[in-house]
């Protein structure tokens, strides 16, 4: 009886297992497990497409009659023209941008009696960095004697240190040279991208503007500057030279201070001429202002074509509320890039 009785409850355990079954494979059959749903296939218009696009960025200074700048202006304020034509601004910023540039500093003899305070100016320019600044030292005297003291760095105490390791050579000042070699270092430097649209590039030169033997002529520099995006500050010690005209040329003196103003025009810069040494530190808070007061524009040029020719740049600000004059100063034009028209979308 124990057997049959095991054997019953086996019967019936077994019949109820393959019931369960049958009616499990039921309801599979009827249900069947769902395929892995196919990912739907990216549409055209789905695609990344990438449009290669020549954006122009320029520092725009604005100033009044009397040389003061003027700030809070408004996009609608501005109208830029490339060789005549009106161009429609695409990135407009009057806030503060992050700032390169090089102190670029003359150790010639001229500037024997200056270089200490040149120097202690120089650490005032330095201490007005904000984050994001970075800025090269570059000493120079004749085109064998250009030496690049420290390379570009947020660190204020390397810059302090490499301004302190400066000192007095003699030798035939190259002033073109040093501005060439500067220019280049910062070409080479220049951040692509968007970041590109938001770094402002400038040179702050400390020389009396005596050019003596550089290797490079004022054309050559010319040409180069046209194709950078470096604006030049200058403090000129002019007044160092001789202001004794020749019969038919102009004193050295003169020379220096129309070649200064003639590479600071052409890249929207600006030329001090301290009476001395105790006018450079208030120079140095006044350009270590003028660097971060300025304009940010950007616009996509209507002439697309890459032939690399020289293109004309005029920015015009409306006037005052009061017909107060405000003059905009910028780089005279750009050289367009070289590699044929650009890709119409």
């Amino acid at each position: 009886m124990q057997i049959l009785t095991i054997f019953k409850n086996t019967v019936v355990g077994t019949a109820f297992v393959f019931l369960a079954l049958s009616f499990t494979a039921v309801v599979f059959s009827q249900n069947p497990s769902p395929s892995p749903t196919p990912k739907p296939t990216p549409k055209p218009e789905d695609e990344e497409i990438r449009i290669d696009t020549e954006l122009v960025n320029i520092s725009v200074r604005v100033i009044d009659r009397n040389n003061r700048p003027i700030g809070n202006l408004q996009k609608s304020d501005f109208k830029v023209f490339e060789d005549g034509v009106e161009q429609q601004i695409e990135f407009f910023s009057k806030g503060e941008v992050p700032t390169k540039y090089t102190l670029l500093v003359d150790n010639s003899g001229s500037l024997r009696q200056l270089i200490d305070q040149v120097i202690e100016a120089s650490k005032i320019m330095i201490a007005a960095n904000r984050p994001g600044d970075e800025t090269s030292v570059i000493r120079f005297i004749s085109s064998d004697k250009i030496e690049i003291l420290e390379e570009f760095t947020q660190n204020k105490n390397d810059l302090n240190d490499a301004l302190e390791n400066m000192y007095i050579e003699g030798g035939q000042t190259a002033i073109i040279d040093a501005i060439y070699l500067a220019v280049e270092k910062l070409n080479q430097s220049q951040p692509k991208g968007k970041d590109a649209e938001r770094t402002r590039q400038a040179i702050v030169l400390i020389t009396d503007g005596e050019d003596r033997a550089s290797y490079y002529n004022e054309n050559q520099l010319a040409e180069l500057l046209k194709e950078s995006d470096v604006q030049i500050y200058v403090i000129g010690f002019v007044n160092l030279l001789s202001s004794e005209k020749g019969f038919i040329s102009k004193s050295p003196q003169g020379k220096a201070k129309a070649f200064l103003e003639r590479i600071a025009g052409q890249t929207g810069g600006k030329v001090y001429y301290p009476a001395g040494g105790a006018d450079l530190n208030s120079i140095a808070r006044d350009i270590a202002s003028e660097l971060r007061a300025q304009y940010s524009i950007g616009y996509i040029p209507t002439n697309d074509r890459r032939d690399g020719t020289f293109r004309n740049i005029k920015v015009v600000v409306v006037d005052g509320p009061k017909g107060e004059k405000r003059i905009a100063i910028t780089k005279i034009g750009r050289v367009a890039e070289k590699g044929g028209s650009l890709p119409q979308p």
